[in-house]
């Protein structure tokens, strides 16, 4: 069996009764680290990923599904993780992003909508010679390369 797609069917069952949660990726990498990414609308606290850990590992070990040593690490993605999933979109509605397109350019601003098939952004249009406009994107997924949220210490 897929290690990653039972350890992915593993933490949906436990995820389950904790509705604000979800799962974001599961891997096994080829150095033994099983890396599985947990978010929740709201976050996602220390004790979710314990509980998360706990289950996942218990059926791993009782499976015996992996015959060699591995790390299992159950983390929320980082801040610099790229949103996948068009829950993390909605959960980082207001907030400013830095979107690569799949044709190389890139685009910033902030995320205003986010549907199953586009988000809408505000983003700021400078033109030589003229006043920045402010002006709303609609950016289908399928063109998304990568998204991340841009962090203001201001």
């Amino acid at each position: 069996m897929n290690i990653e797609k039972r350890v992915t069917e593993l933490v949906n069952e436990k995820i389950a009764d904790m509705p604000n949660l979800f799962l974001v990726s599961a891997t096994m990498h080829s150095n033994g680290k099983l890396i599985v990414l947990v978010d929740g609308d709201n976050g996602i606290g220390i004790a979710d990923c314990v509980a998360v850990s706990r289950h996942v590992g218990f059926h791993l070990e009782e499976e015996n599904l992996i015959d060699t040593p591995y790390n299992l690490e159950v983390s929320s993605p980082g801040i610099d993780t790229p949103l996948t999933l068009p829950r993390q979109y909605t959960k980082n509605i207001g907030r400013t992003l830095s979107i690569k397109m799949d044709d190389g350019t890139k685009r910033e601003g902030k995320l205003l909508l986010a549907g199953d098939d586009s988000i809408t952004i505000e983003e700021t249009i400078k033109q030589k010679g003229k006043k920045a406009e402010i002006a709303e994107a609609v950016i289908p997924t399928d063109k998304i390369a990568e998204t991340k949220v841009l962090i203001s210490f201001k």
